[in-house]
């Protein structure tokens, strides 16, 4: 009998049997759908925070640690802004050095009639609403012409708008901070994510952030490559360039997020096949109940063996035939846990606004997995029917 033919009569015993044979396939549905839906939300929960951590690609934090000496001259040291204009001006000519984002921020309280709010204020430059991706819902975002010339407009965040303005339209509304104007002209998107905290923000050009409040050096420097492979290079020349134009003994050092998110996903990376492997034993419950229905299905059709055999069957025609039986009720109920899972990884996903990442490892493993539960916890039906002795099974009643 042809290989054919044996998927033929597995796939009649199927459906000559729809109630029983959904029953069996359901533990190895629920078990493959179960690790497709947690492998699938493990990955992009690994994802989501890669990119929550690293923000925008090839980028590297520059930060400023003072040496023991510097402190003891300057107590005050970790209090001073750290980078300069020209600082971020010099940085930007390394020929590895895509974009330098440069940013300043204080505490301040912001007015708007008799609302108030503490607010974080920041002084930010072009570089860095282009790198880091701040998107307007309502209104503008800051022009070219507001960084160069200065211009006492500002965008807020979406917390600020609802915390300040409550129904009101923000936009062309004027906020004081410390005395000083500013013209609200855009409002920033809803923030989405693992990191999505509510807070009150406004962001303004760095040279109006200086002619307001009298700061002129930035305090956060970061840095975007001009691809992966040269951000080492990047951050060395940064460092070695700060050091030796502030005077400084190693006190400009570089924190390369990427490497961070690659340690946290390495962490997830491993939670993720725990909890998966945890989701896998409902598969070799399935499994059992697999060869639970084979062995029925043998005894039922011990006469049909006994023919078989009479007829010239042999053993390994016979083993061969109930496998194949094994391995498509496997198969079939592989197959559906996998749709399933992925519709399950699906919803999960547009409800929580969480990325779900299904890979095609996932879904051929969960396959191959199928397949091989069917062959183990049919090899024993299926011994079974191959060892009957013919003259017996025709006897069977």
């Amino acid at each position: 009998m042809s290989l054919l033919e044996n998927m033929k009569m597995a796939l009649s015993s199927v459906l000559a049997h729809k109630l029983r044979s959904i029953l069996t396939m359901l533990g190895i549905i629920i078990g493959v759908a179960s690790v497709i839906l947690v492998v699938a939300i493990g990955q992009g929960g690994e994802q989501l925070l890669k990119t929550s951590i690293t923000g925008p690609g090839n980028t590297i934090e520059v930060y400023y640690e003072p040496s023991e000496e510097e402190i003891m001259s300057n107590p005050n040291a970790f209090l001073t802004a750290a980078f300069t204009q020209d600082d971020v001006k010099a940085l930007s000519e390394i020929p590895e050095v895509k974009k330098v984002v440069a940013s300043s921020t204080e505490y301040f309280q912001t007015r708007f009639r008799e609302e108030k709010a503490d607010t974080n204020v920041y002084g930010i430059n072009q570089a860095y609403i282009e790198v880091n991706g701040l998107n307007v819902e309502n209104g503008r975002n800051l022009l070219e012409a507001d960084f160069i010339g200065g211009t006492r407009v500002g965008i807020i965040s979406y917390e600020l708008q609802k915390e300040m303005f409550k129904e009101e339209d923000p936009i062309g509304q004027v906020v004081w901070i410390k005395g000083q104007p500013i013209e609200i002209v855009g409002v920033l998107e809803k923030p989405t994510g693992l990191f999505s905290f509510g807070t009150m923000e406004i962001y303004i050009p760095s040279n109006t952030f200086k002619s307001s409040f009298g700061k002129s050096d930035f305090n956060q420097v970061t840095l975007q490559a001009e691809n992966a492979d040269a951000m080492r290079e990047a951050g060395e020349k940064a460092t070695t360039l700060l050091n030796t134009k502030h005077n400084a003994e190693e006190s400009y050092k570089v924190f390369n997020m990427e490497e961070m998110a690659e340690g946290i996903g390495q962490i997830t990376t491993i939670m993720t096949l725990i909890i998966g492997s945890i989701a896998g034993i409902s598969l070799v419950v399935g499994g059992i109940g697999v060869m639970n229905i084979m062995l029925v299905s043998v005894t039922e059709r011990t006469r049909e063996i006994g023919i078989r055999k009479a007829l010239g069957a042999s053993k390994s025609q016979i083993l061969t035939q109930f496998l194949i039986e094994a391995v498509t009720l496997t198969l079939i109920g592989g197959i559906v846990g996998i749709l399933l899972g992925t519709v399950a990884a699906n919803i999960v996903s547009m409800f929580a606004g969480w990325p779900s990442l299904i890979s095609w490892q996932v879904v051929v493993g969960g396959l191959l997995f199928s397949m091989i539960i069917g062959v183990v916890f049919g090899m024993l039906p299926a011994n079974k029917a191959a060892r009957l002795n013919p003259i017996e099974a025709l006897r069977y009643e």
